[in-house]
């Protein structure tokens, strides 16, 4: 009876304190509550940052590349301080000449900050080591994270950038695009002259070729202009400098403009510019009085097919009146978010937005000079495609260098300007030439090189040049290759070897 007594009472408390039916709904309506008021909280964070706001982490670090985290650089040790530079060099190494640093940023991504003190230390730390590895410091932005801390904590980009030295500067090819009257040649006259259009064209002048080019404003063939920055991030164009080979000696960084045909008449020579120069990256200019039209959309098609990275400027928003801007940028908008394009845009309106841009487009005007500033800035931060192991590897290659324009000049004989494409190419190698029309094979010595109007004496892959091959008859070439062979098999050239170089 006691055993019996007991159970029942232990059925009871339990019966007592078992949830009934109204219980466990209402249990189930509070859990519903709470996620959705979570859901709430999380979508109004969300909302409320801005579009353009980076998100609270980053990527984590990677071993390769030319992009260092550091939490804190604060009073490192002279042993450290040795670590760290040579840790500087790799990165520049591996960027070929620039290297950027998250400063206030752990090693998987995190964004911690630094207070004002540590960013001051952290900063001079890093000009110390830039300085001990012969290079300069841009502060790119600092913007202010979200951490638990009572003091504000920022986080800094900073852009380390080697010092020229021995001709070596980074070199970057932009292909411009676009619709004929969009603005191409006008905008590059003002970005490397340095100086604004007088709304008729004053600015184009000095990159037309021929007389039918001035006469109609219209580009019918290639031409070339170069924009340079030094060390510490400033333009080194015209304005400053008299000659191409002064902004070379100048220069850290140089952007190697290819304005192309935007004509349809012309559109086998755009073709042949975007496939004979191997452009970096391909600009995309649009007028925003017209947007798009004409052979825009077959200019775009064309970057796409090749793989060439494309960023779009919109020209001519000084001529614009009411929202015809924005419409022209909402048509940008639906064109690179159609299949086959898969292009998330977005605008750049402030130089942050320009820092952090990779496939994007902003507003420009070459009269009134709007955003001109965020479009250095954006050719300033813009880094090459390859990395120096990939380069490395080309340079390993057997050299080959196409030729793609072949002139005369007195007293210095035949000259071929072209792309070096693999291997390296010096002053005084012996180069074969060919095929020519009769397809034979010509060898021939390259008497001096030049880069950018100055001359130099090693050409590396990638590099575009003018080799002096000297005296014999042009007629013999066409638009050829150059391929090299070691002096040891001069002696030894087969038709077979001959077969298995071309």
């Amino acid at each position: 009876m006691q055993v019996a007594e007991r159970c029942g009472d232990m059925d009871a408390k339990a019966h007592a304190h078992a949830p009934g039916p109204g219980s466990v709904l209402e249990n189930a309506h509070k859990r519903k509550s709470r996620s959705r008021r979570g859901r709430r909280r999380r979508g109004k964070r969300r909302r409320g940052r801005k579009a353009n706001e980076p998100p609270p982490f980053l990527p984590p670090e990677a071993e390769e590349g030319n992009i260092e985290y550091k939490l804190k650089l604060v009073n490192p040790t002279q042993y450290r301080f040795e670590h760290l530079a040579t840790q500087l060099k790799w990165r520049l190494q591996e960027g070929r000449g620039e290297a950027v640093y998250q400063i206030g940023v752990e090693d998987n991504g995190l964004l911690v900050g630094l207070t004002d003190n540590d960013m001051k230390a952290s900063i001079n730390t890093l000009r110390r080591m830039a300085e001990k590895v012969g290079a300069d410091i841009t502060l790119l932005r600092e913007r202010e994270v979200d951490y638990e801390s009572d003091k504000p904590r920022k986080i800094a980009e900073v852009l380390v950038r080697k010092v020229p030295d021995n001709q070596q500067f980074l070199d970057l090819r932009v292909a411009v695009l676009g619709n004929v009257d969009s603005g191409k040649s006008t905008l590059l006259g003002v970005l490397t002259q340095g100086e604004l259009d007088n709304g008729r064209g004053r600015a184009r002048l000095n990159l037309f070729r021929h007389l039918h080019e001035i006469q109609t404003g219209r580009t019918s063939s290639i031409s070339f202009e170069i924009l340079g920055f030094n060390s510490k991030g400033e333009v080194v164009n015209y304005s400053e400098s008299r000659t191409a080979e002064e902004i070379c000696e100048s220069s850290s960084k140089m952007i190697t403009f290819i304005d192309l045909a935007g004509h349809h008449k012309y559109l086998k020579t755009t073709i042949f510019g975007l496939t004979s120069y191997c452009p970096d990256f391909a600009m995309l200019v649009v007028g925003a009085n017209t947007g798009i039209a004409g052979t825009t959309r077959e200019h775009l098609g064309l970057a796409l097919a090749l793989k060439v990275p494309v960023f779009v400027v919109v020209s001519k928003v000084d001529v614009c009146v009411g929202g015809a801007v924005q419409k022209t940028v909402r048509q940008l908008e639906r064109l690179l978010k159609l299949p086959g394009c898969n292009k998330v845009p977005m605008l750049i309106s402030n130089r942050d937005d320009a820092v952090t841009a990779a496939q994007r487009f902003a507003q420009s005007s070459s009269v009134s000079g709007e955003n001109l500033d965020l479009l250095k800035v954006f050719f300033n931060i813009l880094p090459p495609l390859s990395n120096s192991k990939e380069q490395e590897e080309l340079m390993q290659q057997l050299t080959e260098f196409q030729v793609d324009e072949i002139y005369s000049v007195p007293d210095v004989g035949t000259v071929v300007g072209g792309t070096l494409y693999s291997g390296v190419c010096r002053e005084g190698d012996r180069l074969v030439v060919g095929p020519t029309d009769e397809g034979k094979f010509l060898r021939l010595k390259v008497c001096s090189m030049q880069r950018n109007r100055s001359a130099c004496r090693v050409l590396r892959a990638g590099q575009a040049a003018t080799l002096a091959l000297g005296n014999f008859d042009r007629s013999l070439l066409r638009k050829v290759t150059l391929r090299g062979y070691s002096c040891a098999y001069a002696e030894v050239w087969t038709p077979l070897a001959r077969s298995r170089i071309a």
